[in-house]
């Protein structure tokens, strides 16, 4: 049984995870910033008798992060397994996003994994032994407008994440990152319901991207048993991609050189359409100004 910490449990992916973790039977503390928003969870976990506790963090203060994973080293003992899922997902184009956001957004899915990170790395050094993984995103390997301000966070946490798995392997601390796609999420349905009153075209047609990829079933608990496996397995592999759409679209960018891709994001709506349609067989217009989701 490991003790595992995870931060962002109140819905989505880090729920899902630390129900995945606490039903294969190792300890789990389940973050958030309020816990007043862990209700569901807390339900599950109190209905099915799991090892599964919550727990205060803000990943965006220095205190919180620093007195939270403390306190529950001093409850537990050494924490082996550190899982940075909180996060958010802006939608807007450069131009039209406030600064406020991108450091916003920044702060909490680039700097929050780094104190968090910073707070267990010394105990797992002086033990040799640990593992962090880190949830990225498809979005951490391509840039598709209008999500610029997410991405760019995802991008750094990418590059934050390979050289961390560098230092950690000789003190046997194992780091891996995960790439989820298009996922059942709140912040998945969100972006969906996105209408937008912007001056550029992406904004409606990536809303449409969602709700059809909604429209088939890809919940949560995938990347949480994915997380869980890669914890349990000993793996070294660094790249994770999950989900239904996950390798497909990795591999749809992989295809394309650096300027045929910009030139796809900066095609008009209709070409666009068109060649979603033609390449990926997605009729993603008939998803427009149209969005109705599947019930939860």
């Amino acid at each position: 049984m490991a003790t595992v910490l995870i931060t962002g449990c109140s819905s989505g992916i880090g729920m899902a995870t630390a129900l995945s973790f606490g039903r294969a039977g190792h300890r789990v503390f389940a973050t958030m910033r309020d816990l007043s928003r862990g209700a569901e969870l807390r339900r599950i976990v109190d209905q099915e008798g799991l090892p599964v506790q919550l727990s205060v963090i803000d990943v965006d203060s220095d205190a919180s992060v620093r007195d939270g994973i403390a306190g529950i080293a001093q409850e537990s003992g050494p924490i082996d397994v550190l899982i940075n899922n909180a996060g958010f997902a802006p939608i807007g184009s450069v131009e039209e996003t406030p600064l406020a956001v991108f450091r916003s957004v920044m702060e909490t899915n680039y700097f929050g994994v780094i104190r968090c990170v910073q707070a267990v790395l010394p105990a797992m050094r002086e033990r040799r032994s640990g593992c962090i993984i880190n949830v990225s995103s498809i979005s951490g390997r391509i840039a598709m407008a209008p999500m610029t301000p997410y991405q760019a966070t995802k991008f750094a946490l990418e590059g934050l994440s390979e050289g961390l798995a560098q230092e950690g392997k000789p003190f046997n601390i194992r780091g891996a990152i995960v790439e989820p796609g298009i996922i059942d999420t709140p912040a998945a349905r969100l972006i969906a319901e996105h209408h937008s009153h912007s001056q550029y075209p992406h904004e409606q047609r990536f809303s449409a991207l969602f709700v059809a990829s909604l429209q088939t079933d890809r919940p949560a608990s995938l990347v949480g048993d994915r997380i869980l496996q890669i914890a349990e397995s000993g793996t070294w592999q660094l790249r994770h991609a999950v989900g239904p759409d996950a390798a497909p679209f990795l591999g749809y960018r992989q295809s394309f050189s650096d300027e045929e891709w910009i030139g796809w994001g900066a095609l008009d709506d209709d070409a666009w359409y068109e060649r979603m349609k033609s390449d990926l067989g997605m009729d993603l217009r008939a998803w427009t100004h149209t969005a109705e989701l599947p019930a939860v």
